[in-house]
């Protein structure tokens, strides 16, 4: 627990300036509809220095208070890891306008590679290829809190501490079973499927025939 720091709203310039490869990243907000449900927390890895940061998000949250963390994730020469990346992405530009750049999911390459299983949560990828057990307890939690709990912080921190482990494990996957390009031009399209959810046709099929 000792190796994260907690900023509000924003990250200093010297902690962007750390950013030299791939970052994790995850968001947790008040419910899981976009319109609705506010932005409260973003967690950050570093994985250049292993380093977790805690962003807590006041109920006014501007995007003109978050500067450095649109660079950091508009930035292409940084490649951001998400679990599901969809929903994070809908939430960050829908509160901050920030349109993420240089994505790889972790939901995606797994239901891709992983098509002996119908578990694509991040609790089962961790299991599965890193033998830990996660506990999600805190997944519902009150993420408003002006002061976050210690169990909160360490659910927080454990959505971000195992994405790289996980993102070159299913990399290799979907290199040998010969569907990198298929998924990285998925990962080109989420913006689009992004502006879909945030303009309301989230659970509608605009490709099908009906």
């Amino acid at each position: 627990m000792s190796n994260y720091q907690l900023f509000q709203n924003d990250i200093p310039s010297k902690v962007l300036k750390s950013f030299k490869g791939d970052v994790a990243i995850d968001t947790e907000t008040l419910g899981l509809n976009i319109k609705r449900d506010r932005l409260c927390l973003i967690q950050l890895r570093n994985e250049t220095n292993k380093k977790v940061y805690l962003i807590k998000f006041d109920e006014d949250l501007s995007p003109k208070s978050s500067k450095n963390i649109k660079i950091l994730l508009e930035n292409r020469n940084h490649t951001k890891i998400f679990h599901y990346s969809r929903f994070d992405m809908a939430v960050l530009k829908e509160n901050l306008k920030i349109n993420v750049k240089n994505i790889f999911c972790t939901k995606v390459a797994s239901k891709l590679t992983r098509t002996y299983s119908s578990k694509h949560g991040l609790k089962d990828l961790v299991n599965e290829i890193l033998d830990i057990q996660l506990d999600k307890t805190e997944q519902s939690s009150d993420w408003s809190k002006k002061k976050l709990t210690k169990k909160q912080i360490e659910y927080a921190m454990n959505d971000v501490l195992y994405l790289s482990e996980i993102k070159n494990s299913l990399n290799e996957k979907l290199h040998n079973q010969k569907r990198l390009k298929l998924f990285k031009s998925i990962m080109k399209f989420m913006e689009v499927r992004v502006d879909l959810d945030i303009e309301g046709w989230e659970n509608i099929d605009i490709f099908a025939h009906k």
